[in-house]
């Protein structure tokens, strides 16, 4: 009696969530396309609705695809996707060769998607960094303003005081005058 070793295995009994399996499927269809197609086998290709270039036209670092990575990964979900004999929709090819391409293409997308990760964090560091300058510099000239409205402040209190004793020395004034010139007048 001999036990006869599997070519390949569902892909559903891999442990993986629903979500996983679709994001196998969508991958194993590109790294190990069962006919032939652009990409061909250990092609690296980013993960799904991203490009793999680092930089986009824009100059934004990698962008999101026009398509929707739970479309893309959807419409790839029910497609034979086994590579070759004995794999099927659905199936993990167990074969030395398709598991070998199939592993090199998840590093370059693991390093793919690590890139991408490593630019958004740089990214965000520099997005913070230059809020907090920017929010320094705002602070600061905040702070300049305050000071120089109380300075205005004060000289307009300096002012008021002043603009009340003249007004007080000229009432005393005016009422002397007025003395004077009754004082005169009755002469």
């Amino acid at each position: 009696m001999s036990t006869r070793i599997p070519t390949s295995v569902p892909d559903t009994q891999l442990g993986l969530t629903t979500s996983e399996i679709q994001t196998l499927r969508y991958h194993q269809s590109i790294a190990l396309p069962s006919s032939s197609s652009s990409s061909g086998p250990g092609h690296a290709a980013a993960a799904p609705g991203y490009t793999s270039s680092t930089t986009s036209s824009r100059g934004r670092g990698m962008s999101r695809s026009s398509g929707s990575s739970s479309r893309a990964t959807s419409s790839t979900a029910g497609r034979s996707v086994g590579g070759g004999a004995g794999g099927g929709p659905g199936r993990l090819v167990l074969e030395a060769g398709s598991l070998a391409v199939l592993t090199r293409y998840f590093d370059g997308v693991m390093e793919s998607i690590g890139a991408r990760i490593d630019y958004l964090t740089a990214q965000t560091q520099s997005s913070a960094l230059s809020q907090s300058r920017s929010a320094a510099s705002t602070i600061a000239g905040a702070d300049a303003e305050i000071a120089r409205f109380r300075d205005l402040l004060r000289q307009l209190d300096e002012l008021e005081t002043e603009f009340d004793k003249v007004q007080h020395i000229r009432d005393i004034v005016a009422g002397f005058r007025k003395r004077v010139d009754a004082m005169g007048k009755r002469r």
